[in-house]
């Protein structure tokens, strides 16, 4: 069972949610999509895990002000959502955008951060989305036609190429709303902000800086929007860092691979433990 909670941070009531007990787990979110995206991670990981997840600002439950959005900003928001909790210390995991972010709270407050997992995410917010005819072509797509081309184009952004009918994409598209937190044809007003956001971030001067934190850097091979050679440019940057690449998934790798994420994962989750209490005996 997960329990909703609020908090109030600079000028924003953040909803937040927790499930499960142990060692704390903080997961953040990309554009676009509720905290409720990782779901599939939390059901799982809560058996052994103290899961926290969390509505970016102007999203889902949390209310405040889109102009205000920043990387920065939103990292400071997750501090805050730790702090509300009484945790000193977190395993964090960050997809997309969300990775940005997790990589900022950690070049800020390292003690914070146990372990960095750092999914289909960058470092150079102005490198994601490369245009090209594909990503051009689907890109429109997800803003003009029926609410069903709409939904069938973005599906084909974050999914790994495959023969599946109108049909199937269209049952898919249903499953997937409430994990995504809305309806697939649209896109939350919110997310204007949030991309001009990611292309204004660049953590890339700073990565050096998690030389300490156990950090593990997936990419996905079909991925249109963060190509695995941007999630290698940000695991070369960060010194220690592990990279792996996932060969049939794409940009929806936490929600169309949830099995093989979770493990993931969790040994991640273990070495970062292992690696503190190493370092503390």
């Amino acid at each position: 069972m997960s329990a909703r909670h609020v908090v109030e941070h600079a000028g924003a009531k953040l909803s937040y949610s927790t499930a499960g007990r142990g060692d704390p787990v903080l997961f953040i979110q990309g554009v676009g999509v509720h905290g409720d995206g990782w779901r599939p991670q939390i059901d799982v990981l809560a058996e052994r895990r103290r899961c926290i997840a969390f509505d970016h600002r102007c999203i889902g439950a949390s209310t405040g002000d889109g102009a205000s959005i920043t990387v920065q900003r939103l990292a400071d928001d997750a501090r805050a959502i730790l702090d509300a909790q009484g945790i000193g210390v977190a395993h964090v995991v960050g997809h997309s955008l969300g990775g940005m972010i997790a990589a900022e709270l950690a070049i800020t407050h390292p003690t914070r951060v146990r372990s960095l997992s750092l999914l289909c995410t960058f470092a150079v917010g102005r490198h994601v989305a490369p245009l090209t005819p594909t990503m051009a072509w689907l890109g429109l797509r997800t803003k003009i036609g029926t609410r069903a081309q709409r939904r069938r184009a973005f599906l084909r952004l974050v999914l790994p190429p495959s023969p599946r009918s109108h049909a199937e994409l269209d049952v898919l598209a249903t499953d997937l709303a409430p994990v995504f937190g809305h309806d697939l044809a649209d896109q939350p007003a919110v997310v204007f902000h949030q991309l001009r956001a990611l292309r204004e971030g660049d953590v890339s001067r700073r990565l050096h800086e998690l030389a300490a934190i156990p950090t593990l850097v997936v990419s996905a091979r079909h991925d249109l929007l963060a190509p695995p050679k941007l999630g290698e440019a940000l695991a070369q940057g960060i010194p220690g860092a592990q990279f792996e690449e996932v060969a049939d998934a794409a940009h929806g790798l936490p929600i169309t691979h949830p099995a093989w994420t979770n493990a993931r994962l969790a040994a991640h989750f273990e070495h970062g433990d292992e690696f503190h209490t190493g370092s503390a005996s």
